[in-house]
């Protein structure tokens, strides 16, 4: 009998589904109906942001000056990260916050925080996938007791922007094809297994539902370890927040402190 792994139990005690619909560049006229199918389906983890303009807080360790509108490099400006968690524990206390999470933080930055946080993160949401495992957060995650969440878990297919292929690859497609599964069932499978909860995203009703048909099966050892052969490439790179003049980020390299 597989583990199901339907939640993780994050550091507050609080528990996060383990598989959630992704909203992320879905069409805001599309986006309703795919949430409304998500949650019939069984969804209880839907991940959404001001800033991927089909909802009516940025997922980057970056800042704005006040009174922006709209994304330049002249406007950002350096990101005042304690003060912000001050106001988010708060929210914490008041009790209408059950845990607290960041999103594309680096080792390193989770690390600067974990020194001047009261109530630690309990999740770091960041680019996980076959194709960009992670290895050094997910061990430093472990270690600290933060939950990893993963976007883009399938590489975003369809993104006109991105190379992506991470569907396509021999190696998943060989294991899919010896399971009887889709490739995306067995990245989000693979995901689950890996300890992190997984945030594929669709507007195709079979697709979610099928993407959410991962709990009654899994991948076995010998297959497993098959992934670890497969080479590293990060795809969102977030060279929209770096500038060699504005902002605090001069590199690549300094906004993800050397993990790319």
């Amino acid at each position: 009998m597989a583990n199901e792994i339907r939640f993780f139990v994050l550091n507050t005690g609080a528990k996060i589904p383990s598989v959630g619909l992704g909203t992320w560049q879905a069409d805001p006229y599309v986006v309703g109906a795919s949430v409304d199918a998500a949650v019939k389906i069984g969804y209880r983890h839907i991940d959404c942001a001001q800033a991927y303009g089909n909802e009516k807080e940025i997922h980057w360790p970056v800042r704005m000056k006040k009174g922006s509108v709209g994304f330049k490099h002249e406007n950002l400006i350096q990101p005042d990260i304690p003060s912000t968690w001050q106001a988010m524990e708060v929210l914490y206390d008041s009790g209408k916050a059950r845990a607290l999470g960041v999103s594309n933080f680096s080792s390193k930055k989770l690390g600067d925080l974990l020194e001047v946080a009261r109530v630690p993160p309990a999740v770091n949401q960041v680019e996980c996938h076959p194709s960009w495992q992670q290895t050094k957060l997910h061990e430093f995650c472990r270690s600290k007791g933060i939950h990893l969440s993963g976007y883009s878990p399938l590489g975003s297919p369809g993104t006109t922007w991105l190379k992506s292929d991470v569907l396509k690859h021999p190696i998943l497609n060989m294991i899919a094809t010896k399971l009887g599964k889709s490739p995306a069932q067995v990245v989000i499978r693979w995901g689950l297994q890996m300890g992190h909860s997984v945030l594929p995203k669709s507007t195709h009703e079979k697709w979610i539902k099928e993407n959410f048909d991962v709990f009654d099966w899994s991948i076995p050892e010998d297959l497993f370890a098959k992934f670890s052969e497969i080479e590293q490439a990060r795809l969102l790179r977030g060279t929209s927040f770096v500038h060699e003049t504005f902002g605090p980020y001069k590199t690549v390299e300094e906004l993800w402190d050397g993990e790319i």
